[in-house]
C-alpha cells in the first residue's frame, strides 16, 4: 500500500479515527493551539480493557507513520491505563475507565476547542 502523506490537521483527525475504528469510547479532539505551546492537538479517548489500550495505541502509531507522521516519544503502558503517543504536534492519550475518570484531562484542557467529540 502506498503511503499517503496528510497534514497535522488530518492526522489528528485520523488519529480520532483511528481510534474511534478500535472501538474507543468518548473520543476527544482538542485543538490547543490558542492555549498551549506543547502542541496543537490533543485526542483523548477511553478504552474498556488493557489489550483494547494496547490495539488502540499500536494501530495509531503504524497508520500515522504511514501518514507521515513520526512518533517522538512513547509514555506509559497498558497495563498502566494511560498511554501517550507523542508525534510533537499531536498528543495521544489512550485510557482505561478508571485513569480517564481520576485524571480528567480534558478539564485541564476546557479552554481548548473542541473539534471532534465521538460517543
Amino acid at each position: 500500500m502506498e503511503e499517503v502523506l496528510l497534514d497535522i490537521d488530518q492526522q489528528a483527525k485520523a488519529a480520532a479515527d483511528i481510534a474511534y475504528d478500535k472501538k474507543a469510547s468518548d473520543v476527544l479532539l482538542l485543538d490547543i493551539r490558542d492555549v498551549s505551546v506543547i502542541a496543537d492537538y490533543f485526542v483523548i479517548c477511553s478504552a474498556s480493557n488493557t489489550r483494547q489500550i494496547q490495539a488502540i495505541a499500536d494501530t495509531i502509531d503504524e497508520d500515522l507513520g504511514k501518514q507521515g507522521a513520526q512518533l517522538l516519544h512513547r509514555e506509559g503502558d497498558a497495563d498502566s491505563g494511560w498511554v501517550l503517543l507523542d508525534f510533537g504536534s499531536i498528543i495521544v492519550h489512550i485510557f482505561g475507565p478508571k485513569e480517564r475518570e481520576y485524571y480528567r484531562i480534558e478539564r485541564l484542557w476546557s479552554e481548548a476547542k473542541t473539534v471532534v467529540y465521538l460517543q
